[in-house]
């Protein structure tokens, strides 16, 4: 046992709740923690706009909605785990997020998570055009909840965050 554990939180304050983004050029899915804060539940696909600033602006008021105290960015790395240019444009989104917001930005390494959620719903019985409207949200869901495990794996608790 160590000296300097960490109280526990107050009796009856909810574990703090993360939203998770699937941000693309077309779309941006978006998911949030439940209020258990274990799992990640899908939310809502947000079509871009030509203004990004409109979008921060969304994206913000869904995170006051919630009550988020951080927010999760997929950071679309090539498969070998290097940077790419789309990572580059996610990543200064991702910035302006945090300005705006206020709230912490963790970047998530969200290699392959397109490719599983089109196979999560196709195995669900989605047909293939109809993945268009859902594959963000679940691209987004898959980001935050391996965010999630990642921490409960670590031994962090989320109110620790």
């Amino acid at each position: 046992m160590s000296d300097t554990h960490k109280p526990e939180p107050a009796e009856g304050t909810p574990p703090p709740r993360y939203l998770g983004l699937d941000v693309g050029t077309k779309r941006i899915g978006i998911a949030v923690s439940d209020e258990l804060g274990l799992t990640a539940q899908p939310v809502m696909t947000l079509e871009t706009r030509r203004n990004p600033r409109e979008d921060l602006r969304s994206i913000a008021r869904l995170a006051r909605r919630h009550s988020v105290v951080g927010i999760v960015v997929g950071n679309p790395l090539h498969i070998s785990g290097e940077s790419s240019p789309r990572a580059a444009k996610v990543q200064a989104f991702a910035a302006e997020l945090g300005e705006l917001t206020g709230l912490p930005i963790h970047l998530w390494d969200e290699r392959l998570t397109s490719r599983e959620a089109h196979q999560i719903l196709y195995e669900a019985g989605h047909a293939r055009q109809e993945h268009k409207e859902l594959v963000d949200q679940v691209a987004a869901t898959l980001i935050l909840q391996s965010f999630l495990d990642e921490r409960g794996r670590a031994g962090v608790r989320l109110s620790d965050l």
